[in-house]
């Protein structure tokens, strides 16, 4: 563990929203900060991704790492022209670890502001319940009073009931949504380093039903097939954002 850290360089977080760069580096900082990091392998071609979207110039950035306990941590960004910003964060157990799946999203632009804010720690266990460890810490966080909470989408039966989806209208609520990612971040990796490994496996239906259906996002499907087409949206959909541990055989 490190408490050296300073934030990777990128040329792409500098020209994103604000709320986004600070919650990139707020979410490799804790996790240099709890976890032992180690290099994780992005598959060939999906690590800095360049395309075009409706005459827009298209980016993405991955930046992975892997831990004892964590088998991917993946931050993304992405940006579409002047008209949209994104940050995506997936945190995947491996899956003899109990833990839930932290994952974080922001949607936005610098003109616009951010019209999406995700963040949930979203059980992997047979009954879709958090470890009582978990509930017990998240139920002694400080009440949210945010303006605009969204829906949660159809296929959201993966979340936890302390999934938290808003639209901040100012600043104020982007930096309590910042402090609410930093309280989720605290509890998990805290709760991941005091983890222990049970029988190998045991929790990869869950992480599987999650991907499965984080997989039926349209909406990142759609930009992605418009960008660079049906097969490489399929490619990136399972093999980079929502790939699933693979059973040693």
């Amino acid at each position: 563990m490190s408490s050296d850290y300073s934030p990777a360089t990128s040329a792409l977080r500098s020209h994103q929203h604000p709320l986004i760069q600070r919650m990139a580096v707020a979410i490799e900082a804790a996790w240099h900060k709890y976890l032992d990091l180690s290099p994780y392998q992005i598959p060939e071609g999906l690590g800095y991704v360049e395309g075009k979207l409706e005459g827009e110039r298209l980016v993405i950035e991955n930046v992975c790492y892997q831990t004892p306990q964590f088998r991917k941590l993946h931050l993304e960004l992405a940006q579409v022209g002047n008209n949209l910003d994104i940050l995506h964060c997936v945190m995947f157990p491996r899956a003899e670890y109990g833990l839930p799946i932290f994952g974080a999203d922001l949607v936005g632009s610098t003109k616009g502001g951010i019209s999406a804010a995700i963040i949930d720690l979203s059980p992997v266990t047979s009954d879709r319940t958090l470890p009582p460890t978990y509930t017990q810490s998240l139920k002694t966080l400080p009440p949210h009073n945010f303006s605009q909470v969204r829906s949660i989408p159809e296929w959201g039966d993966i979340f936890s009931p302390f999934c938290l989806f808003i639209r901040p209208s100012n600043p104020s609520e982007e930096a309590e949504f910042l402090a609410r990612v930093d309280q989720y971040l605290a509890i998990h990796c805290t709760q991941a380093s005091q983890s222990q490994p049970e029988l190998a496996n045991t929790y990869l239906s869950g992480q599987q039903y999650y991907c499965h259906k984080q997989q039926q996002n349209d909406k990142t499907r759609r930009v992605l097939e418009k960008a660079f087409g049906q097969e490489w949206a399929e490619n990136y959909m399972t093999q980079m954002l929502f790939d699933v541990q693979q059973v040693a055989t």
